[in-house]
């Protein structure tokens, strides 16, 4: 080599007007890494000839490997500097025929272009070279990483439309790209054509069963489970399959699967709080709310002791509020809230838990302040404003409810739900007629609308209009057979009138199929029978959703009933107790202190 060296030296001694004799001593030099010996002989080779292609090939190929290499220990700002550099001459390398020729300049260009974010300028190079070199791997995955970074997702996606057909190991990647456009069940289509190519790949089962989870319908999340379940046989311990699965479970309906599954995630890493949410979410579907405080509160205090909680905190906080606020434990809900809010202090759904909170706790004035100074920041968010209206009804302030929501209609009037939520105040505030009345405008302006059909039911049944609301519910289950809150609600003005108790439990029996765990069907199902006169069966379903539905008054003075007549007299006024220190909503205080009195005369002397 060094002799070669000495041999070029002579030749551009003898003549120094011949460029590409200093061109190829470059390119000597750079071939032996003497990287500045190679630039010298380069950019002595282009004062002869500026635009010699060899001399600008060996200064492009060394600037782009001084831009690029992990050991360069140049500042960000010389590896700038270096990458322009490269740009520009490699640009003058490719500029002529030879150039255009030469793929591997083209490819060193294009990956220059694509990390210093020149994107408009990669994407006809890469464009070319893909289909010059048909098996450069690496060119696909730059070419739409370019389109993706020039925000021309949509130019990405159907150049990858075009060339999957040919090229089906990009399958994987127009999943990627389906999915950023939120197309979940596109990117399901295109992960499941790419499993076809290689079965046993673990990551592209998970990120099937991903997007199969976010599309939602059953058929999609059943496919999810499956999946995962598949794909947790080869690597059981992969946190985020072992998240997955548990909410796939869950969604599928086998809670014992969902519940094994997020206990696994917690064994596996009980510094991720995702493997208690979904515990949470488990639980709470069983209504099982103290395994819930069980769960949580251990957990949520290790994560106070850690210097990066927001985040466990944040997620888990909200589920243990919930959980104390179902088992009647108000001010630790709302302790649980506040701690919350502080970490989200401008999430209006942490907000709004907490509001929930101060009302069950019947701090209706809190609660009214809390929503009023919450919607300042949101004066059109619906759910605050029903909120602060609720807590101003319950405070003995019903016509300033209905006026806030009556103002909020008149801004969101094309939105169903404010329909609704000045028809429900209306309902509570004894308005039923105005109630009614907006209610049927509403189903003209918004025909298909099944919530809004839903609460003209609702409400004409609370009017005591039993026969008119037993039409409009016959009209819902003729437009959807399943539909398990018109069901239960049917079913349950038959029971508590004592009509047709036969068909009352069957509607109910039909809700309960699609949520089994149902605490308000539950309860319905058994004040069906016991108004039947099924004690033992009444008490079962009773018992159930008096375990689940603590707070709720209705509930408690159901099971209180049935307890009396099997002559258990104790736990017939405990329940009776629960009553009158749950919700309050729709019971007859005076009534229920009656019964309690006349239990008491039952009880044996002591």
């Amino acid at each position: 080599m060094e002799g070669a060296i000495a041999a070029y030296k002579r030749a551009m001694a003898l003549d120094p007007a011949a460029a590409s004799i200093g061109a190829d001593l470059a390119d000597m030099y750079m071939r032996q890494n003497r990287a500045a010996d190679a630039i010298a002989a380069a950019e002595q080779a282009l004062k002869v000839a500026p635009d010699n292609h060899d001399a600008h090939r060996v200064l492009g190929t060394i600037y782009a490997t001084l831009a690029t290499s992990s050991r360069d220990r140049a500042t960000r700002q010389a590896q700038q500097e270096n990458a322009a550099r490269a740009i520009e001459h490699l640009e003058a390398a490719v500029a002529g025929p030879v150039g255009r020729a030469d793929a591997n300049l083209r490819a060193m260009l294009a990956r220059l272009y694509v990390s210093s974010g020149s994107y408009e300028k990669a994407i006809p190079v890469l464009t070319d070279l893909v289909k010059q070199e048909p098996g450069w791997e690496d060119g696909p995955l730059l070419l739409v990483e370019a389109y993706s970074a020039a925000g021309r997702t949509a130019d990405a996606v159907r150049w990858l439309e075009d060339a999957v057909p040919g090229q089906p190991q990009l399958y994987s990647t127009l999943g990627d790209f389906y999915g950023r456009e939120r197309r979940w069940l596109d990117a399901a289509g295109a992960y499941e054509q790419a499993l076809l190519n290689t079965p046993r790949n673990f990551d592209l089962k998970v990120r099937y069963a991903s997007m199969l989870l976010t599309a939602g319908d059953q058929a999609a999340i059943v496919k999810a489970r499956d999946a995962l379940r598949d794909a947790l046989a080869t690597r059981g311990t992969d946190e985020r399959a072992l998240y997955l699965s548990a909410q796939a479970e869950r969604r599928a309906g086998d809670l014992d699967a969902s519940e094994a599954a997020a206990r696994r995630l917690i064994a596996q890493n009980s510094r991720n709080p995702r493997g208690y949410s979904v515990l949470a979410e488990a639980l709470e579907e069983r209504r099982r709310y103290q395994a819930v405080v069980d769960g949580l509160a251990p957990a949520i205090a290790s994560f106070r002791s850690s210097a990066d909680s927001a985040v466990a905190l944040a997620t888990l906080l909200p589920h243990l509020g919930f959980a104390y606020q179902q088992l009647g434990q108000h001010d630790k809900a709302i302790a649980a809230f506040e701690e919350a809010r502080k970490i989200s202090p401008r999430d209006p759904v942490v907000t709004g838990y907490l509001i929930q909170a101060q009302i069950a706790a019947r701090n209706y004035s809190a609660a009214a302040e809390l929503a009023r100074a919450a919607r300042a920041d949101r004066p059109d968010d619906l759910q605050l404003a029903r909120l602060e209206a609720h807590a101003l009804r319950q405070d003995g302030k019903a016509d300033q409810g209905i006026a806030l929501l009556e103002g909020l209609l008149q801004r969101l009037g094309d939105d169903p739900q404010a329909h609704i939520s000045l028809a429900e105040m209306y309902a509570e505030s004894n308005r039923g007629a105005q109630a009614v009345k907006l209610l049927e405008d509403a189903q003209v302006k918004f025909p298909g609308e099944t919530s809004i059909t839903f609460e003209l039911a609702a409400v004409l049944e609370k009017q005591k209009r039993y026969g008119e609301a037993e039409v409009v519910f016959r009209q819902l289950l003729t437009r959807d057979p399943e539909h398990a809150p018109t069901l239960n609600y049917l079913g349950y003005m038959l029971a508590e009138r004592g009509v047709r108790l036969d068909e009352s439990v069957e509607l109910i029996q039909r809700a309960l199929k699609s949520q089994p765990d149902n605490g308000s069907y539950l309860d319905s199902l058994g004040w069906a029978y016991f108004k039947a006169g099924k004690l033992d069966l009444a008490e079962e379903h009773l018992k159930r959703a008096a375990e689940q539905l603590a707070t709720n008054s209705v509930v408690q003075d159901h099971y209180g009933d049935v307890l009396v007549r099997l002559q258990r007299y104790e736990d017939a006024i405990a329940a009776w107790n629960r009553a009158l220190s749950g919700d309050g909503d729709t019971i007859d205080r005076s009534d229920i202190d009656r019964k309690i009195r006349l239990a008491r005369q039952k009880l044996p002397k002591r």
